[in-house]
């Protein structure tokens, strides 16, 4: 193998350890934690921002671009109403932040090296988030946090994994640890930033955004030294290295075709925040006490059922690992399936009620936030120890950009709501997720074949 291509050693990023992980861990999660609080911050103000304030007629000719921008989309979609036209722009603005990664991927493997990448694009996003604060710059401020986040994401994963040795059944459980701690910053950002924007004014909480983005760059610059070495090939070095083998090639196509069901997974469980909140706005009881709960703050619970889905995954597998008996990452993944599968099949059975009461509705929600908890951790595990080094970052973008392609699907199975009625478009979706599971367990063997030595090693005969 060419130096150029082998993994960074290890030790120099692991020797220090935390709670049994590399203290480089903690660095990453907590800067990721800080990201994701800046962006479903963002998220949660946007659409209420423009439909409330920044499209009223005295605002909006203040924004630079907005008329042009309004105008090419508008000669795509046809005319739209103020609220269309947010929604639009709230959904062009969240499918590009899972696609500019493969850019940022690119710059990492092969350009500036993760590190600097990752710095870049924290900046990018704190200036972004800055931005919004100042109506005239909402655009350039998205296209800063879009250009940022693709600098970010697939980056970070990428750190995370290289932390571990091929063969460290300590990488999926590390994959764990990361998605908890972001879900901490998804459960503060509506609470914080939500509160800031709609109470005090919108520009607080925009502002609130960008000062943690601000944090979670300060957390990322002060940990280096515990992150994982860079690997970019230089000019000569890329010129000199032979191309990626046949072996290497087999394992890319292998990720490659198991992105299929990893999208259809993606567009199932998005559904939950989608289609499902205009079902449960009309068919389930949230009366509390005299008060009916929004139909939105089921996503604090949501968010706290998926931190507690990730732990309860990761003691079991200790567990098994203790008895030699932990399943392989394939293995975790579809059980994972099959959990959402039941989520729907559940909520199928329940939309035939008159009217559901909420805590059947959380029912569901358990069910597939523990079945993301047996997802999420294995796949970015297999993804980082299994695509060559060299593409490592550039493959953890490719997973991610899975999820425009879900959020893609999900609008287009958005269709299918009123025709099937409720109780036949949730067993839609379970049948879809079920098919998911089946592939992955039929196809196990075939995957682990072209996977390679690596991951047959990391999975129990």
């Amino acid at each position: 193998m060419d130096p150029s291509e082998a993994v960074p050693a290890i030790p120099a990023a692991g020797r220090r350890e935390l709670f049994g992980h590399p203290r480089g861990l903690t660095v990453l999660a907590t800067t990721e934690m800080w990201e994701r609080f800046s962006f479903y911050g963002m998220q949660a103000l946007l659409i209420l921002y423009m439909t409330k304030y920044l499209l009223l007629p005295d605002h909006a000719r203040n924004v630079l671009g907005l008329g042009g921008f309004r105008h090419a989309v508008e000669a795509v979609t046809g005319p739209l109403s103020d609220i269309a036209f947010a929604a639009q722009t709230y959904g062009l603005y969240s499918g590009l932040i899972y696609g500019t990664p493969l850019i940022g991927a690119w710059l990492g493997d092969r350009v500036l090296g993760k590190t600097r990448t990752i710095t870049i694009g924290c900046l990018a996003m704190s200036a972004g988030h800055l931005a919004m604060a100042s109506e005239p710059l909402f655009l350039i401020a998205l296209g800063l946090i879009i250009l940022g986040a693709g600098g970010v994401i697939g980056n970070m994963a990428a750190q995370v994994g290289a932390l571990y040795a091929p063969e460290d059944h300590r990488r999926t459980r590390a994959f764990g640890i990361y998605l908890i701690t972001l879900n901490m910053g998804a459960l503060a950002a509506p609470l914080v930033i939500g509160t800031l924007g709609e109470r005090a004014g919108w520009h607080y909480g925009f502002s609130a955004a960008g000062v943690g983005m601000i944090i979670g760059l300060a957390t990322y610059l002060a940990g280096r030294r515990h992150l994982p070495p860079d690997v970019v090939t230089s000019r000569v070095a890329r010129a000199a290295r032979a191309p990626l083998n046949g072996a290497e090639w087999r394992r890319i196509g292998a990720i490659f075709v198991l992105l299929v069901p990893y999208t259809v997974y993606n567009a199932v469980l998005n559904q939950a925040y989608a289609v499902m909140y205009l079902w449960a706005d009309s068919h389930v009881n949230r009366m509390v006490g005299g008060w009916e709960v929004p139909v939105t703050w089921i996503g604090v619970v949501d968010g706290l059922l998926t931190i507690l889905g990730v732990i309860v995954a990761s003691r079991i597998w200790v567990a098994q690992q203790r008895r030699g008996k932990e399943p392989g990452d394939l293995i975790k993944t579809a059980i994972g399936y099959g959990m959402i599968t039941a989520g729907y099949l559940w909520v199928a059975a329940i939309a035939t009620l008159p009217v559901v009461p909420v805590l059947l509705w959380i029912v569901f929600y358990v069910l597939i936030d523990f079945g993301t908890g047996y997802v999420e951790p294995p796949m970015q595990a297999l993804v980082s120890r299994d695509a060559p080094p060299q593409v490592a970052a550039t493959m953890m973008a490719v997973l991610k950009a899975a999820g425009m392609l879900g959020y893609f699907l999900l609008g287009w199975l958005g269709r299918f709501y009123e025709p099937l009625g409720a109780a036949r478009f949730w067993l839609l979706h379970a049948a879809l997720i079920a098919g998911s599971m089946l592939f992955l367990l039929i196809g196990r063997a075939w995957f682990l074949r072209l996977l390679g030595r690596t991951e047959q090693a990391m999975t129990p005969a």
